[in-house]
Formats: C-alpha cells, structure tokens, sequence
C-alpha cells in the first residue's frame, strides 16, 4: 500500500509516480546512450573468455583449469538479475544503475588486482552480478517505443549488447596480448563506471509505490505461471543461449589449442562474426513487428540446428568454422530479439518478466558453459558440439506442446 508521502500523481504504469520530469536526450540520442551502455556493461560478462589461456599461464595452470571462470561470470550474471532486474518495477532507476555502476566498478577494479584463481572468480562473480544494467534499461525503452516499432527499438539496444560481446572478445584478445589480462579488466572498470553514470544521470527520476523490497522475486512464479508466452520465451531461449555458450566459450581453448595454435589476440578476431549478430538485430526487429515472434524465433532453432555439425566439422576445417560462426550469432541474435519482445509485453510487470527472461537466458548458457568445459577436458571439441546440440532438442522440445 502507498504510504502517506507517496505522490499523488499517477504516470501511465501502475506503481510508480514521476517526482519530477527528468531533462532526456532526443529520443534517438537517448536510444544510442542506452545501446552504448548496454554494450560496455555486457562486455564485462565476457572479459574472461578470451583471456583463459593468459590467465591460465599467470596462475601457472592449464588452460581448462580455469575454463570454470567463463561460467562463473555467468551464473553471477543470473544471480544479479534474478534479485536487481526485478526492482525496476518498484526502485527509482535512476538510482539503482548509478549503485550498480559503483559496485561494478569495484569489482573489476578487484578482478584486474586478483592474486590468485579463487580471488578472481569471487570478484568475476560479484562484477557479473552488479552489471545487470542493461536488463533494467531494456523494459523502459520498450514502455517507450510505440507499439508498431517496439521490436525494432528492443532490436536497437540487443544490437549494442552483442557489439559489446564482440568487443570483449575481439578488443579484450587483443589489449590481454598486447598489455596483459589485468589490464583489460582495469580498462573495463573505468569505461563501466563514465557510461554507466552518464546513463544514470539523464534516465527517468521516479518515486515508486512502496512495498516489499523484493516483491517482484516473490511473484516470479506466478508471472511465469500465468503466462504461458513468458514460459514457452524462457525455456526456448535457455536453449538457444546455452547452446551458443558452449560453443563461444570454449572456442578460444580449440583456437589457441595444438589442432589451429593461434595466438590469444589471433583467436579473438574470430569474435568480429559476432558481428553478424549486430546486423541481423535490426532485420530481426522488423521481421517481429511484421510476421510475430514465433516465426522468427523457429526460423532461428533451423539455423542453429544447421551451425552445430558445422562446428563440429570446423574443429579440423578453418572454413567450416567461418560459417558456423556466422550462423550461430545470427540464430541467436534471431532469437533473442523475438522472444524478449515477447516477454516484454506478455505481463503488465515488464521488469519482472524481464527477469525471469533474462534468468532463464543465463542460467542455461551457465551450465552448458560449465558443462562444455567438462566435455572439452574429456571428450575434446567434438562433446562441446554434443553439449551444444542437446541444449538446442531440450529447448525446443520441451516447448512444442502446447500448454
């Protein structure tokens, strides 16, 4: 229930009263601030999958010694979302991305200084579980956009978060080559900390009603059970989602392994295919709003189910990789868009069906990447693609029937 201060003033959502109207950029300058962010707050949780093998030599352990930190980053990043990403529903935004950006920015600071494996994965963990930036920003461009452009405005903001995957592969490769893997944590922690304050500063000032802390936690079960839309965009994009991790996770361990032996800045510029996810957001949004999520998002299941023996085959063949690659981020990229439009407007609380989206999402690329690991130290590169195959049948076919 409100209580006695709270304004009086209602704003076109239930549950949150403006204080005061906040001085926003153009629209399209606060779209572009809000993709740019997003892309430096995603980068941080995919530092450490390029640098393996340098972190590897400092701690004086074998590269799949430490695979385990892609996944830790991971986990942390669904822990974070599953108790930050829900209080956009009810917390002023404007201050809970400026603490978040602090916090982050500690904790790289702390990853960048780390002396030894465990420090680093409790630090890797805590910066992963702060930089839940971009899942509070999604849902509010989303209230937004207008209803007919809503894809394509949700495909803007991905398109910023799969550059800053490719950035973190490609640029982190090659500044870990060049100045060594602490560095690039120290370069992550300042730019998170100037976008992210940068963004704080011209977002929405808000006075939400005031009720449990984490009341949209609580009602996670209920949104997902009363919503079979939300459940049928989780479980389709866990699948998709860990089965690209199993594959892009492990894939500077084949890169920098005895069967190609490039080197660490060499294997991340095979992250520009990432590219291709950046390009297809847009194409993706457009083909939303036009023909509905589920086509796009079937369309997007055949293209990965035809990357995976592609990449089974590119553990011998350079060229079978190329276009596995491609395939892959474009299937994923394909996916992501339509189902988190989907989730987005499937419930009257964007933030908490965000949540439990974006939950879903990593949790199932953190236990594919833990679990590809596992197969990689095992079974080589052909288990990864196994892993990766079955994360893609568990998605889908847990969600062919109709419920």
């Amino acid at each position: 229930m409100p209580s006695a201060s709270t304004s009086t003033t209602t704003s076109p959502r239930a549950g949150t009263a403006p204080v005061r109207q906040a001085r926003t950029p153009a629209p399209g300058l606060f779209l572009t601030l809000i993709a740019v962010c997003s892309a430096v707050t995603a980068a941080n949780i995919y530092l450490a999958a390029p640098l393996l093998s340098l972190m590897a030599r400092d701690f004086g352990s074998a590269p799949s010694a430490v695979a385990w930190i892609a996944s830790v980053a991971q986990l942390g990043y669904a822990v974070g979302l599953l108790f930050f990403a829900p209080l956009g529903d009810s917390v002023n935004r404007r201050r809970l991305v400026g603490g978040l950006t602090l916090v982050t920015t500690a904790a790289l600071a702390a990853s960048a200084a780390a002396p030894g494996i465990t420090a680093l994965a409790v630090a890797v963990f805590v910066a992963s579980a702060a930089t839940v930036i971009p899942q509070l920003l999604v849902p509010l461009v989303a209230e937004r956009a207008p209803a007919e452009r809503r894809g394509r405005h949700v495909a803007a903001v991905i398109a910023g978060l799969f550059a800053g995957i490719v950035a973190a592969r490609v640029l982190g490769g090659l500044a870990g080559q060049a100045f060594g893997w602490r560095w690039v944590f120290a370069g992550s922690a300042v730019l998170t900390l100037v976008l992210g304050l940068a963004t704080a500063l011209v977002l929405p000032s808000q006075r939400r009603r005031e009720g449990p802390l984490f009341a949209g936690l609580a009602a996670l079960p209920s949104v997902l059970r009363h919503s079979p839309d939300l459940w049928r965009a989780c479980l389709r994009q866990a699948g998709m989602f860990g089965a690209w991790s199993a594959l892009w996770t492990s894939l500077a361990l084949l890169l920098t392994g005895p069967e190609y032996g490039l080197s660490t800045a060499t294997a991340g510029l095979f992250g520009l295919f990432g590219l291709t996810a950046s390009a297809v957001a847009p194409l993706a949004g457009g083909l939303v709003d036009r023909f509905g999520a589920a086509r796009v998002v079937r369309s997007a299941y055949l293209l990965a189910a035809v990357s995976v023996p592609l990449f089974w085959l590119g553990g011998h063949t350079l060229g079978a990789l190329f276009a596995a690659a491609v395939l892959i981020h474009a299937a994923l990229v394909a996916s992501h868009v339509a189902n988190q439009t989907l989730a987005l407007t499937a419930t009257s609380t964007p933030a908490t069906a965000n949540t439990a989206y974006v939950v879903a999402g990593f949790a199932g690329g953190a236990g594919a990447s833990a679990l590809a690991g596992f197969a990689f130290s095992h079974f080589g590169w052909g288990g990864v693609c196994g892993v990766a195959a079955v994360w893609l049948v568990l998605g889908w076919g847990l969600t062919a029937v109709r419920r």
